[in-house]
């Protein structure tokens, strides 16, 4: 769907843009349909942003733009939203909950000064719960937790909250659901929960501990001003709560968000490198320039958008800057504040704020871009998953083949992890991604943006053929046809080599038995020989061929019949030599809570697999493996539904290996039955 430009005046006033105590940027996150949209869409009408309250089920809301999101009744994409507020300006952004769309949260906690968490009350805390709160942690962003669905029948706010207590002890209950109704904790020193909050304010402070371990409790005006302080050092995290889809306990949220939640003038500094010095770079206006990309749009008729959040200083419209990543300058054309779908001109984007410009030339996302005055500064990398599901692409017409590699390599710019290879063995191109569904919308935005038409298959796997005993073996070829006729005779010996060393080529023919300027001749023969075996047509490798003994003609000899000669001689090895066939086996490393390790090794061991080992890694177990690879291309489906969604895995090449008797024959079954299709 195309963006619309709209040109939007200084509506923030020039105090707001300047006062960073004023602003805020922020991420909501959270498991799949917890609300978060529809969170989002209680900020925007709130504040005034919209006059009717957005929805997703009926394809409304300001977020879910894209067509495919409303088809899906879901996020695919981040969403850049703001909004003004009690005069502060907000921005926040709605990422996807799904873990295929993973990468989406992790590039947004980049920009983000704090994160709300949304938990459904009626599942309470689950996999996108934990995989959000464990990147939220890694970059040790403060967080606020929002219980929301509290209508819905059976659900329980005490159960949601201890639920969220088992990811941390510090979550604090700041408003409580009541018979319908949103209450906030600190107007009811009555309330159960207040000693809580009182408590975990006291153990942030070790002035007020002193106090509170004296007196036995806090006065108000104690402890409320820590609050904040306990916040941004991630000492404790509130829990807030409401139905989101009926505008219930937003506005607590909103005010919570600008009373105490951090501003960019206290969290927006970033560690960062110049000249391989560490430098702190500070929230300030009055400060050269440093942003970083964190979202890359392609449009097909619009071109590239790039998302990026300032740091530091601002970045002017009709400017240039340092891509320092690329160590290359871009001319910045027209800023935008982002609303969705909606592009809002700006004069400027300054510190804390998130901002997008089109159609820079050499920016790709995480790239950092700076005034040229303070060029080479480095900010840390973002660590995103490797692929796990991998699929083979294939055209369905000549007309969709000629549009796939634009179509991937601009779907590539947009998701850092989305991978396309092309696999050098079995010539298929193989397209990478987090999940099933992940490939599906890819597949299904190649068709509608780039008119690309695609089936997924499975990737072939690329087998190879080896021998298994030493043999020697005379290829003699000789033709005689009137004039000059062809003449080469090599006698040859090959021998397995050790599994990953490929191929050897000896020469220990003595005595010119054949012309030194031949025996080149005989290797080029066997590489050719070497590339399609005897049993299913498979690259041969791992051998050691030794030249030893031959003949020639002086007239009839030259490269070509030695080359044939060689080829024969090769064939006829393999055919004594016990040939058998090679398949992928892959190193595993699989990450799941202890309590699922036997559904994880029992697959394992169903998989052809081998466990080389176990250890405790943080409050996870990890297994080490052996795989063949044949095994894992739908492991990534496995391992979701075998422990809920809660595992996560990595995989390498680690060697080939002969495939099982069994294995083998359907393999050469189904290779003779490819080339009489053929």
């Amino acid at each position: 769907m195309s963006r619309t430009v709209i040109s939007e005046a200084r509506s923030k006033g020039e105090i707001m843009r300047e006062d960073l105590t004023k602003k805020r940027s922020f991420i909501l996150c959270g498991h799949a349909q917890s609300g978060k949209t529809s969170l989002s869409e209680g900020f925007l009408f709130k504040s005034g942003v919209v006059t009717r309250l957005g929805k997703v089920d009926d394809e409304s809301s300001v977020s879910d733009y894209e067509d495919d999101e409303k088809d899906r009744k879901s996020s695919i994409n981040l969403s850049v939203l703001h909004a003004e507020y009690k005069g502060n300006f907000l921005q926040f952004i709605d990422v996807p909950g799904y873990l295929d769309f993973i990468g989406e949260l992790i590039a947004s906690s980049r920009a983000a000064d704090f994160a709300i968490i949304v938990v459904d009350a009626t599942a309470g805390v689950e996999v996108g719960t934990e995989k959000a709160w464990d990147i939220l942690r890694k970059e040790n962003i403060p967080c606020l937790f929002f219980i929301n669905k509290l209508d819905k029948a059976n659900t329980n706010y005490d159960n949601i909250l201890d639920d969220i207590k088992s990811l941390t002890k510090k979550a604090i209950p700041f408003s409580v659901f009541e018979e319908g109704v949103v209450k906030c904790v600190l107007k009811d020193k009555n309330s159960p929960y207040y000693g809580q909050i009182v408590e975990a304010v006291a153990e942030s402070n070790d002035a007020l501990l002193e106090k509170y371990l004296e007196k036995g409790t806090l006065d108000e005006s104690e402890f409320v001003p820590v609050v904040k302080a306990a916040i941004i050092n991630s000492l404790l995290f509130p829990v807030m709560c409401g139905v989101a889809t009926q505008n219930v306990g937003i506005e607590d949220v909103l005010n919570f968000i600008v009373e105490d939640m951090p501003s960019v003038a206290v969290s927006c500094f970033r560690k960062g490198s110049k000249e391989g010095q560490e430098i702190t770079i500070e929230p300030k206006i009055d400060a050269p320039a440093v942003a970083q990309v964190i979202k890359t749009i392609i449009d097909p008729f619009v071109g590239q958008l790039s998302i990026f959040k300032v740091f530091s200083g601002k970045i002017s419209s009709n400017s240039e800057v340092c891509n320092t990543t690329k160590d290359s300058n871009e001319k910045i054309g027209t800023l935008y504040h982002l609303q969705g779908k909606q592009q809002l001109a700006q004069d400027a984007i300054c510190a804390g704020e998130i901002g997008a410009v089109a159609k820079l030339k050499d920016t790709d996302t995480l790239d950092v871009l700076c005034d040229s005055a303070i060029k080479g500064i480095e900010l840390p990398t973002l660590d995103f998953p490797s692929p796990a599901y991998s699929a083979s692409v294939k055209p369905k017409t000549r007309h969709d083949e000629e549009k796939i590699s634009t179509a991937l390599s601009r779907l590539m710019a947009e998701d850092p992890t989305v991978k396309i290879s092309r696999d050098a063995q079995t010539k298929e191109l193989i397209i990478a991604g987090m999940g099933e569904l992940h490939l599906h919308v890819i597949i299904e935005r190649m068709r509608k943006k780039y008119d690309a038409d695609v089936d997924l298959g499975k990737p072939k796997v690329p087998y190879l053929e080896t021998i298994t005993k030493s043999v020697k073996v005379q290829g003699r070829h000789k033709k005689q046809s009137g004039g000059r006729g062809q003449y080469g005779d090599c006698w040859i010996e090959v021998q397995p080599l050790e599994r990953g060393k490929n191929f050897e080529f000896v020469n220990k023919v003595v005595g010119g038995a054949i012309p030194r300027n031949f025996i080149p001749s005989v290797e080029k023969g066997v590489r050719k020989a070497m590339a399609t075996g005897i049993l299913a047509g498979l690259a041969v490798t791992d051998i050691r061929v030794i030249l030893y003994d031959g003949s020639y003609h002086p007239v009839d000899s030259s490269d070509i019949a030695f080359q044939i000669a060689a080829t024969m001689a090769f064939k006829k090895a393999l055919e004594e030599a016990g040939s058998v066939i090679l398949e992928p086996i892959m190193r595993v490393e699989i990450s799941v809570p202890g309590e699922f390790m036997g559904q994880v090794t029992g697959d394992i061991n169903s998989k052809r697999g081998r466990i080389l080992g176990m250890e405790v890694k943080g409050k996870n177990e990890v297994v080490k493996a052996l795989v063949p690879l044949t095994e894992m291309f739908k492991y990534a489906s496995d391992l979701r539904s075998v422990t809920g969604g809660r595992g996560s895995y990595m995989m390498s090449f680690s060697h080939y290996d002969i495939v099982p008797a069994r294995l083998a024959q359907s393999i050469i079954e189904k290779a003779n039955s490819d080339q009489k299709e053929e």
